[in-house]
């Protein structure tokens, strides 16, 4: 009677301990947070480093610009000293003696360059070109991040489905095992009918081994990507693929082109940086005139001397009577300086030349993804009907050999043979509609609009 309680004990304990495990689970389950496309995206553009880097860079190019601005300005400098001696010291008279003095002076002085070969004014013009390039490098970041996301979003719908085909593959190939051990029982199948099954069962468990491991670094890749905790749960929004049929006939890959000109971040930013070496050139230029600058000063100084046979005069009638002022003009003429200026233009030219090739290559490569995508969409739309044909037909002959099967109309290497193409053909399906949609959101990259599912 004991041990009958102690059973009884037992599997109470154990409804009790798998209710809370299930209720964690489900809880667990329950608390994941669904991300939309558009969610993602966000967060990564929230959280992610590489933009703040840019961002920070372009904090430094702004301030470099307000700098630039201010350098036009004349600069006030003031200066003020003191010293002191003591010990045998000539004195007014003449004589050396034991004295200790004490002087004090103080001044302003101003300097402003009246002409300089319109350097600083090029700089500020270049610099402001600059800050705009930072800008647009930010939203390059943004963009090329966005890609990123869609491409790993996608990635996890992908192996979701791959996985759930794997698992439903690995049940169907139990199943025959099972019923190919209850025939072996019964002596209606042979040791080599049961080796093809668990040959199949094996296969499929890898499958879904490889599946889920797909799936993990997947979900990882994204959290990655929105620099959110790696050990976050969460599950992403699956979008309906029919609406991304039949949309080929709207896309013309000139139109995406001329679009995507105006308004692509990595073309804005190839032709600000042609437009600032334009500039840089000016700047270059600039150094080989002559320069003309202003410079003014004012100031006082106060000495007073101990021991000293004549009075020391106050300190206010001293800085009084000692104010000195002054005014000049300096003319600097760059006549030889190790070609320096000559230099410096001709590496300008050459920067200029460099960017200005970098912005036809920006463009021709814009031109060449585009078509590209553009026929990628094409090929996408036609393998996913294809796919979701052959899928169909490999379906039904499944079907058909499986009914055969039970009855014994053919062996089980021919069934096996059905069970494969008919995973195949679900695999290349699965593939092709990810491949569908990422080619159809590729495009809606490139028109620059908001991609939502």
């Amino acid at each position: 009677m004991k041990q009958v309680a102690n059973n009884s004990f037992l599997k109470r304990l154990t409804f009790i301990l798998s209710l809370v495990v299930l209720s964690g689970f489900s809880q667990n389950s329950f608390a994941q947070e669904v991300i939309t496309i558009q969610q993602a995206i966000d967060k990564t553009l929230t959280n992610n480093l590489q933009v703040k880097q840019s961002k920070l860079s372009e904090s430094l190019s702004d301030e470099t610009f307000k700098q630039s601005k201010l350098d036009i300005y004349p600069s006030l400098n003031a200066n003020v000293g003191q010293n002191m001696n003591w010990g045998r010291n000539q004195s007014q008279s003449g004589l050396f003696e034991n004295t200790q003095r004490y002087s004090a002076n103080g001044s302003l002085s101003t300097g402003v360059d009246l002409f300089n070969g319109l350097t600083k004014i090029n700089q500020i013009k270049q610099n402001k070109v600059l800050l705009e390039a930072n800008k647009t490098n930010t939203e390059k970041v943004r963009n090329d991040l966005t890609l990123s996301v869609i491409t790993s979003y996608l990635q996890i719908l992908y192996n979701k489905d791959f996985l759930k085909a794997a698992q439903d593959q690995l049940s169907v190939a139990k199943k025959t095992l099972n019923r190919e051990q209850i025939l072996l029982d019964e002596g209606t199948k042979t040791l080599a009918d049961v080796s093809q099954s668990k040959s199949q069962v094996a296969t499929a468990e890898l499958n879904v081994t490889n599946a889920a491991n797909a799936l993990s670094i997947s979900y990882l890749t994204l959290a990655q990507l929105m620099d959110i905790p790696s050990s976050t749960t969460y599950e992403v929004q699956a979008p309906a693929i029919d609406s991304f049929n039949s949309q080929i006939g709207s896309k013309n890959a000139e139109e995406i082109y001329k679009n995507a000109l105006s308004i692509f971040p990595d073309i804005k930013l190839a032709e600000l940086n042609t437009s600032a070496s334009k500039i840089g050139v000016s700047v270059a230029k600039g150094r080989l005139y002559p320069r003309l600058s202003l410079s003014a000063s004012y100031g006082s100084n106060y000495f007073y001397s101990y021991n000293s046979i004549l009075p020391n005069t106050l300190f206010s009638e001293q800085v009084k009577n000692n104010v000195g002022k002054g005014i000049g003009m300096s003319l600097s003429i760059p006549i030889f300086n190790g070609l320096q200026a000559k230099s410096g233009v001709t590496r300008a030219k050459i920067n200029l030349m460099q960017t200005e090739t970098q912005e036809q290559l920006a463009k021709n490569n814009l031109n060449k993804v585009i078509y590209q995508a553009v026929a990628d969409l094409k090929a996408a739309e036609a393998r996913f009907a294809s796919t979701s044909n052959a899928f169909l037909a490999q379906k039904d002959a499944y079907y058909v050999i499986e009914q055969r099967y039970e009855v014994g109309m053919v062996n089980s290497l021919e069934f096996s043979t059905a069970q494969t193409n008919r995973n195949k053909a679900e695999i290349d399906l699965i593939q092709a509609k990810y491949d569908l949609i990422f080619r159809a959101k590729l495009i809606d990259y490139y028109l620059g609009k908001q991609i939502i599912f």
